[in-house]
């Protein structure tokens, strides 16, 4: 990094900080360093593909070779790497997501003190005349065309639901995978993404910046860490809950009525983080 500027300075200094706590999940999930390299590679050639190009021109693999430093027989063989997308999981916590969205605020699957209700997986009068209120109804409503018991069982995998005598029970209020390690890291890939996103867009000085924002304090005592945490999980659920409803409100396929030009994907976020401060680093 010898005669680097300053900013590619920081820009590696920031690299290597965030690679951290991803190298530690490759490790604790036994992905070696060259199965990682190859999923580099593929990312600069994908983006160098889609994102590069010159205006009106094809993009060239001579043209990704100046830009990423790989040869042009490397990119081939990239090329031929098996899609490591994971959008079919993304899509299903999508619609999972969507299904818990219903059962929490939709009144019909309530009891009349307002509770969530527990759902049969098919109420005797859906099968008789296709009406009544049922897990799979709701799944109808919230999710489109998706089988029922694609998402009964995402729900149970994941530790969302319980079934208790033939009955089907919500446990979170929101779609929070407390089990399924493959659920939780298609979710590693999706959050850390949008945040990198946003702030490579704000970086860059576009006219209007997304919103990005955090606290920071480095002399709390573990009560405090404890006791902000918990401040968090109360005040931040609150939050998230009111977005939730408001997004709903607009998402044209909760809400078919909503109209509206395009089609974006929009998410909102808040995470809670610490570490440990060496007191012997910091000067008297």
């Amino acid at each position: 990094m010898a005669g680097s500027s300053d900013s590619q300075q920081a820009l590696f200094a920031a690299i290597f900080k965030l690679m951290r706590p991803l190298v530690r999940i490759l490790l604790r999930n036994g992905v070696p360093y060259g199965a990682f390299t190859d999923i580099a590679k593929r990312a600069y050639v994908d983006v160098a593909l889609n994102e590069f190009g010159v205006s009106g021109k094809k993009q060239t693999k001579s043209r990704i070779s100046t830009i990423t430093g790989l040869s042009r027989k490397e990119i081939q063989r990239v090329l031929q790497i098996e899609d490591t997308d994971n959008r079919d999981m993304v899509v299903r916590y999508n619609r999972a997501a969507r299904v818990v969205y219903g059962w929490v605020h939709d009144a019909t699957y309530h009891t009349e003190t307002g509770e969530l209700a527990e759902l049969a997986f098919e109420s005797k009068s859906e099968n008789e005349t296709g009406g009544g209120v049922s897990f799979s109804s709701l799944v109808k409503h919230y999710s489109g065309d998706v089988p029922p018991r694609a998402i009964l069982d995402e729900l149970l995998q994941v530790g969302v639901a319980e079934r208790v005598d033939g009955m089907i029970r919500l446990l979170a209020p929101a779609y929070i995978p407390k089990t399924g390690a493959a659920e939780k890291l298609a979710l590693l890939g999706q959050d850390v993404s949008g945040l990198i996103d946003t702030m490579d867009r704000n970086i860059h000085g576009v006219d209007q910046p997304r919103f990005q924002r955090k606290v920071f304090y480095d002399n709390l005592s573990d009560e405090a860490a404890e006791q902000t945490h918990k401040m968090l999980s109360q005040k931040g659920q609150a939050l998230l809950q009111e977005f939730d409803q408001w997004m709903a409100s607009k998402d044209r396929d909760v809400n078919p009525d909503a109209g509206g030009e395009g089609r974006r994907a929009i998410g909102v976020g808040l995470y809670f983080f610490e570490e440990d401060v060496d007191d012997s680093s910091e000067s008297p």
